[in-house]
């Protein structure tokens, strides 16, 4: 089946309308039960873009093992996730950043359950496209366009040569991890980033698909059609010119399918950040069993659909080290 990125932004949203409609406008209910051995009962979770596709994966299989269950989930961005999780609003959050001192002062206590990386992204009928990939855009040209602005025309980035065309640079108006994690690649933060901005995932490549000289940033998995495991049509990745010699060399080259990219972010040829791992968050270490069951799940038995889903395995060490957080 044939996604596009505006379906999933208007499935996300009328989701996230459904869930807080079915939740009592954010309020939690019916919180969860363990009824004779049996898993009753309904988790609440909202966040970040980035995790939302995977979430709602492991939680139709789950849901098929435990058919009692209900697992409401909304996509908001990753601060949203944060503010609803500590204000008691929901009992997980979907998180995509390093969680910050204040934050844990607040409370928050996390388990990393998968990982994935914010790439640089194009229209595929960029005029400038070919050399684009030829050339790729150094990490201090991402700075002069995002950062500092004196970069203001494509012709004017390192290699690049042509008509005097603005680069139409977008961002993210909403607190999330992206934006984060893209500003912390850069040297900075989210509030540093310039551009025109944008609310959610979606509406980015939404932006971008829509510009041929624009240029954001995106998660994964909206840029990359699970199914076909390929660009999303009139996407286009910028490679990235990691050691700034003016050429994308065969090691930098791995943005033809998804499975490409996700084998360059686990062996770390892909810098991080922007790759980072994902997080389920709670106010606390959970108590409720439902919760602690779903989360024991997603480190065992949902590995299995990582892959698929297009996101990147956590080493095995790495879901041992937080299976014991459970304990």
């Amino acid at each position: 089946m044939k996604k596009n990125i505006l379906g999933i932004f208007l499935i996300v949203m009328a989701i996230f309308t459904g869930a807080m409609v079915q939740s009592g406008c954010g309020s939690r209910q019916n919180s969860s039960e363990s009824n004779d051995g049996e898993l009753k009962g309904t988790i609440s979770i909202s966040g970040a873009f980035a995790l939302y596709p995977l979430t709602v994966r492991w939680a139709e299989e789950f849901q098929k093992e435990y058919p009692d269950v209900r697992i409401d989930i909304s996509a908001g961005g990753a601060g949203k996730g944060m503010a609803d999780v500590l204000s008691g609003m929901v009992d997980l959050a979907m998180f995509s950043r390093e969680i910050t001192p204040p934050e844990i002062e607040k409370g928050a206590w996390w388990v990393a359950v998968s990982k994935d990386a914010v790439l640089a992204t194009i229209n595929a009928g960029n005029p400038f496209l070919d050399q684009i990939r030829q050339h790729g855009i150094s990490k201090e040209a991402f700075i002069g366009i995002f950062l500092d602005q004196n970069i203001k025309l494509w012709n004017e980035c390192p290699g690049i040569t042509g008509e005097s065309d603005k680069i139409n640079v977008f961002t993210r108006s909403d607190a999330c991890g992206a934006a984060e994690m893209w500003g912390l690649f850069l040297g900075k933060n989210q509030e540093s980033l310039k551009g025109i901005g944008v609310f959610g995932d979606p509406g980015i490549a939404d932006a971008v698909k829509n510009d041929k000289l624009g240029l954001g940033y995106n998660n994964v998995i909206y840029a990359y059609d699970i199914n076909t495991r390929k660009k999303y049509d009139g996407i286009e990745i910028v490679p990235i010119d990691m050691n700034g010699n003016g050429i994308v060399d065969p090691e930098e080259d791995f943005y033809g399918t998804l499975d490409e990219v996700c084998a360059a972010i686990a062996d770390y040829r892909y810098p991080s950040p922007p790759a980072r791992d994902l997080y389920l968050v709670s106010k606390g270490k959970p108590d409720n069993k439902l919760v602690i069951e779903f989360l024991h799940w997603i480190l065992v038995n949902g590995q299995q659909y990582v892959s698929e889903a297009g996101y990147v395995h956590l080493s095995d060490t790495k879901i041992e080290n937080e299976l014991q957080k459970l304990k």
